[in-house]
């Protein structure tokens, strides 16, 4: 009974014409399988004769120690509500093979992982110019699960995020005034898991004080602190610019002295929370809701330019930042899974809820806008601010156009995870 799936997979291709593997392909990729099939799924939100399977993943544990206060129960936990793929909203117009270099970008992860292999591997055979072949892969081999919070809410936030272009120097001079930091020599990160199994993948950042360690500096004490004094990484010309880098967490800098353009990259983090400045802004009544988008928020600054420190410093976590080449202008950053995103096709997720560089179909609407945007992206990144089950940050890419959609992206929608079939319970 093995290998059943990847035959009907194989034989319905076949049957549909598109022929997008060869026969020593379609043998190559079921040598690589092992998974039995699985059963069918039925449908959420109709009343079918038996009733799906609800099923609640297991978190991961959180990224820092600071993080420890949100460890979940079973309590908070998500549920995952299978679906099938024709009722995911948008669905069947998408172009599936605009997601297709991102999901193989997830696999080359993934594939080491017991529940993935499968279909990591055959996904290799596939032809990426066919739209129907991808198709037909996703609904072979994955299940979409709806994705429910604790207290039966299907929607959450979308925002959107993008890799900004600053302009900069080497050397201090000039207009160039505002440091961008690399890791200081005296931030400390501990790995919990030797002691603590249960706290793998937590880090513990402060600093070493006789045979403690302390909180790190904020943000705050940071732009006074003599300790990242020669850590200087670079030098840009526009101190607003520079903080909403670190909101991003990576960008390019333009070097007017070595005309170069470099890629900075996320290095490391001083271990306190993120704090939006646009929530402070609104909580202090400068802004509303609606005002408090990028754009509205540089406004406001330009309009309050001796608030700027009070502003800032309201948001106590900083970020460091490492110098990566950049090759090819047309690849993206590289996100937290470590492969480079995908504009307009990679996301920003919580992983203590989802799965890290698992597909994800989003149904959400464009920026400032009630036109639907339906899609298939993959969760390959992370970030402070992105905490929640149904929390998307929406990556646009480089350039003008994408910082425009991405600072004024703060829209309501619903996601399915696209996860592996698994073998029937024996």
């Amino acid at each position: 009974m093995l290998f059943t799936r990847s035959l009907v997979f194989t034989r319905r291709l076949l049957t549909r014409g598109s022929l997008p593997v060869s026969v020593g392909a379609v043998a190559l990729a079921l040598s690589a399988c092992t998974t039995p099939p699985a059963e069918p799924v039925t449908a959420s939100g109709k009343a079918p004769a038996i009733a799906p399977t609800v099923v609640r993943p297991v978190p991961a544990k959180p990224a820092d120690a600071k993080d420890a206060k949100d460890t979940l129960d079973a309590a908070a936990a998500p549920t995952f509500v299978p679906a099938k793929f024709a009722a995911l909203p948008g669905w069947a117009r998408d172009d599936m093979r605009a997601a297709w270099p991102a999901f193989m970008a997830s696999c080359g992860v993934l594939v080491k992982r017991p529940d993935w292999k499968e279909s990591c591997t055959i996904a290799r055979q596939v032809n990426a110019d066919s739209d129907k072949a991808i198709r037909l892969f996703f609904e072979t081999f994955f299940v979409p699960n709806q994705v429910v919070t604790a207290d039966g809410a299907s929607t959450g936030l979308v925002t959107g995020y993008y890799e900004p272009l600053l302009h900069g120097a080497r050397k201090r001079g000039g207009p160039y005034q505002t440091p961008l930091y690399k890791v200081p020599d005296d931030l400390v990160s501990v790995d919990l898991s030797g002691v603590y199994p249960e706290l793998k993948n937590m880090r513990l950042r402060g600093k070493l004080v006789g045979k403690k360690v302390i909180p790190y500096a904020t943000r705050a004490d940071i732009e006074r602190a003599t300790a990242v004094t020669g850590k200087e990484l670079l030098w840009v010309d526009d101190e607003v610019e520079a903080f909403f880098l670190q909101v991003q967490g990576s960008g390019r800098v333009q070097l007017t002295d070595t005309q170069e353009t470099v890629r900075v990259a996320y290095a490391d983090q001083n271990g306190h929370p993120y704090k939006s400045i646009g929530r402070y802004l609104v909580d202090k009544g400068e802004l509303t809701l609606s005002q408090a988008s990028a754009q509205g928020i540089k406004a406001w600054i330009a309009g309050h330019p001796t608030r700027k420190d009070e502003l800032f410093n309201a948001n106590p976590s900083y970020v460091f930042f490492k110098e990566e080449r950049l090759p090819d202008p047309k690849v993206g950053p590289k996100g937290a899974l470590g492969v480079p995103l995908t504009p307009q096709r990679s996301v920003a997720i919580d992983s203590r809820f989802l799965p890290l560089g698992a597909p994800v179909f989003l149904s959400t609407t464009q920026a400032n806008s009630e036109i639907p945007m339906q899609r298939l992206v993959m969760a390959q990144d992370t970030g402070g601010a992105i905490r929640g089950p149904i929390r998307v940050d929406y990556f646009f890419g480089f350039g003008a156009e994408a910082a425009e959609n991405a600072g004024r992206m703060k829209q309501s929608g619903a996601v399915w995870v696209l996860l592996p079939k698994q073998a029937p319970a024996r």
